[in-house]
């Protein structure tokens, strides 16, 4: 249902009211106090008009009033985070769950941060929880943290954005006593909603009626919303991606229109949504739609765009089999969406028509390791995240056909790494022709060899050798020596040349020393 905004004086021709579901109430809110009447009760100068089928999701503003036709909802909070509100709410201001953990709500999901937004000022905040740890996170624009009983709650000032310079962060804000004028500035309507502690909905922009219908819709104008704050053009897919949703036509073509401005963004901020979209459980279609966005903050993948493979083994371009094996994988399997993402990267650049027409790209995955490492590090992701990255996409295309060669890999990568990197190969398989995935049924029996060589402590690293630096020492070595003879007995372990046995081992390097 529409959301109308009724002028003082305005007459409606119609006046008629339709209430199927005893849950929906009128609640009459002005900006300080809170009245509710029964419907039935329903008489003053304000004339209106509700269709039928009323579902929660009306609102219709007169003068300073905001008359809600709504149904009462439950979260699922804590006595702990219920007293916030009463504790502002019993020192006269007014006060509410906003954001995300009302969206989750409303949605029947599980909520993890809960954002509360008040009309007390931040010092008359600080003053309410006098007793509690309070931090001043963000004083300038209205923001402050309330430790209660060990957990953060962050309370922000209803207020009033003023320009962004930045394409990030207002230059101003202009506090505010109506919670109509805080949700304004807020990206999308699934997130500009608000509850009191009864579970009573705030809704002026249709955040309701958007999760329905399962959309994402920016609150007014898309452009001004993604001037104000690029990063929203990164969230507005993000979003899609997690909730399953489609983008609003308008949004849509503003977010793909101003994709440039994502250059302003932070590279930390960018690494981050890029992360929650990759896991999200729409991923594969905002990767396909949305391609130009992944494009603007990773160059690289735009060569992959339509790059037909001209191979018996695939069915997509290159950039199309990337995204459908990113979504093969677990949503929760960061690691490996995030390799996989990533994992074909180099092809563009290394393919050649064999003598047989078909289409190869020879050191594909050796090129993309490269590739992929400068894309992590502008990213700044952490060394250790880019290393393991790396290291699975320089070896996805890696041949292993004996026990020794897992043996050999898990002594160079560990046994977590390897199964990973089989699980990555079953990935990339399933983004193939079909007849590929047989293929998969092997890399299943490489993860039970594994395993097993693991439960029979069969030897693949140095610190499961029978000697140690102390017996190299004891025979005369040292230095970068020491280190080199172990590494050769492992070798030669995992080989089979030689047995795990101390003295088989010293002999080794014995005679090995006095040739």
């Amino acid at each position: 249902m529409n959301y109308n905004i009724i002028a003082e004086g305005e007459i409606l021709k119609l006046i008629f009211m339709v209430i199927k579901r005893s849950p929906h109430r009128l609640i009459i809110k002005s900006p300080i106090i809170p009245i509710s009447w029964q419907m039935s009760f329903l008489k003053r100068r304000l004339v209106c008009f509700i269709l039928a089928a009323i579902d929660g999701e009306s609102v219709i503003c007169y003068n300073l009033y905001v008359i809600c036709v709504e149904r009462k909802l439950h979260m699922k909070i804590d006595d702990n985070c219920r007293e916030i509100l009463d504790k502002l709410e019993t020192a006269g201001f007014q006060a509410f769950y906003v954001g995300g953990c009302v969206r989750d709500t409303v949605m029947g999901r599980n909520i993890s941060d809960i954002d509360v937004a008040s009309d007390a000022l931040p010092e008359q905040i600080i003053s309410v929880f006098d007793g509690c740890k309070v931090i001043p996170t963000g004083l300038k624009h209205g923001t402050v943290t309330v430790l209660s009983c060990g957990v953060p709650f962050e309370i922000t000032t209803f207020r009033i954005d003023g320009d962004y310079s930045d394409s990030r962060h207002p230059d101003s804000v202009t506090f505010s006593r109506n919670i109509a004028d805080d949700l304004a500035r807020r990206d999308f309507a699934v997130n500009a909603m608000a509850m009191d502690k009864n579970g009573h909905i705030i809704d002026p922009f249709g955040g309701a009626k958007d999760i329905k219908n399962k959309i994402i819709r920016c609150v007014g104008d898309p452009v001004r919303r993604f001037s104000e704050d690029a990063l929203r053009i990164m969230r507005t897919v993000r979003f899609a991606s997690q909730l399953g949703f489609r983008v609003e036509k308008e949004t849509a073509a503003a977010a793909l229109s101003m994709k440039e401005r994502l250059n302003d963004i932070s590279r930390e901020r960018i690494r981050t949504e890029l992360d929650k979209l990759i896991c999200g459980k729409n991923a594969v279609s905002v990767l396909l739609e949305y391609r130009e966005i992944i494009g603007e903050i990773i160059p690289e993948m735009r060569q992959c765009f339509g790059f037909e493979q001209h191979s018996r083994y695939h069915r997509y371009d290159v950039y199309e089999h990337i995204v459908r094996s990113v979504g093969a994988v677990p949503e929760e399997n960061l690691v490996l969406r995030r390799a996989l993402l990533l994992h074909d990267i180099g092809k563009p650049c290394t393919f050649k028509v064999g003598e047989d027409g078909h289409g190869h790209f020879k050191g594909h995955a050796q090129a993309g390791e490269i590739m992929a490492r400068d894309v992590l590090r502008r990213l700044r992701y952490d060394n250790h995240t880019i290393d393991l990255t790396c290291m699975l996409i320089a070896r996805h295309s890696d041949k292993i056909e004996s026990e020794r060669q897992i043996k050999r890999l898990i002594s160079k990568i560990g046994i977590e790494a390897f199964v990973m990197l089989m699980e990555m190969k079953k990935a990339d398989n399933s983004a193939k022709m079909d007849f590929v995935l047989k293929e998969n049924e092997l890399f299943d029996e490489y993860i039970r060899t594994a395993q097993r060589l693991e439960e029979e402590n069969s030897c693949m690293k140095l610190s499961q050798l029978a000697v140690g630096g102390r017996d190299m020492l004891a025979l005369g070595l040292s230095g970068t020596a020491v280190g080199d003879a172990l590494h050769e007995l492992l070798e030669l372990v995992i080989d089979e040349s030689l047995p795990n046995e101390k003295s088989s081992l010293i002999d080794y390097i014995k005679e090995k020393k006095f040739r």
